[in-house]
């Protein structure tokens, strides 16, 4: 690894050392120096190189790694993933608000309420704690000024410190990284359509019955710990979901 990469990491920057180390990363595979299997420079070497800890260096490939383009072979290091897989990926990570914002909708908040919730089964199992764990859940509606028309609930794992003390008018991974340092990295999801019972229906001011879709989806952080269990109700009049599909060659 040439020694003049190193002015690309400052660590005098608001920009979060692992995503520095991250751009550099990105900025070698993409010279194709390491097409043909060619081991990355180890985490120590980067680490020594940066003047940062392993840690930091281990979470930049983390996220390269979650996804699809760096690959570990075991007792060897990290090389440039050769595979032809499909990959379902966001173009980019964006709160709804801000999505909102760029389309020149102006986003009204008709609920927000934050509490202390016990672990039902589903949620148990997700987290993998005990049945009546205590966990913290953030439920927000959200619309435009003449109707809400979608309802987020997402529910926290216990290693996550959040309190009540935030502006939730705010983005949420906006706090997470600015209170916490904690940056959702993955996103694993699942889309269907359902139809509005009679608590989805008073709060999204729909028949019961109208077709909603329905989000559920499992927010990981570079490490692919959990951070985040997250549900969302669409008015299907309101809202599409787009997803882009991409495959690496």
């Amino acid at each position: 690894m040439k020694p003049k990469l190193v002015k690309y990491i400052d660590h005098s920057s608001e920009v979060p050392l692992h995503k520095q180390i991250e751009k550099v990363l990105r900025m070698l595979i993409n010279t194709g120096d390491y097409d043909l299997g060619r081991l990355l420079p180890s985490e120590i070497e980067l680490s020594n190189m940066f003047g940062v800890s392993r840690s930091t260096v281990r979470q930049a490939f983390n996220t390269l790694v979650n996804e699809g383009l760096l690959e570990r072979k075991r007792g060897k290091g990290t090389v440039v993933a050769q595979n032809g897989n499909i990959i379902t990926q966001l173009n980019e990570w964006i709160s709804f608000s801000k999505e909102m914002k760029r389309k020149g909708i102006r986003i009204k908040n008709y609920e927000v309420r934050f509490q202390e919730v016990e672990c039902d089964e589903e949620l148990a199992k997700v987290f993998e704690v005990p049945v009546g764990k205590k966990v913290k859940k953030l439920t927000r509606v959200k619309g435009d000024e003449s109707v809400p028309f979608v309802k987020f609930e997402s529910w926290f794992h216990p290693r996550i410190p959040i309190s009540d003390n935030h502006d939730f008018l705010k983005p949420l991974n906006d706090i997470l990284e600015e209170a916490y340092s904690i940056i959702p990295m993955r996103s694993s999801e699942e889309v269907q359509a359902i139809q509005a019972n009679d608590e989805l229906a008073e709060v999204l001011q729909v028949k019961k019955g109208m077709p909603l879709l329905y989000r559920k989806r499992i927010v990981y952080d570079a490490g692919m710990r959990i951070i985040e269990y997250n549900k969302c109700y669409y008015r299907h009049d309101k809202m599409k979901y787009k997803i882009d599909i991409v495959r690496s060659v």
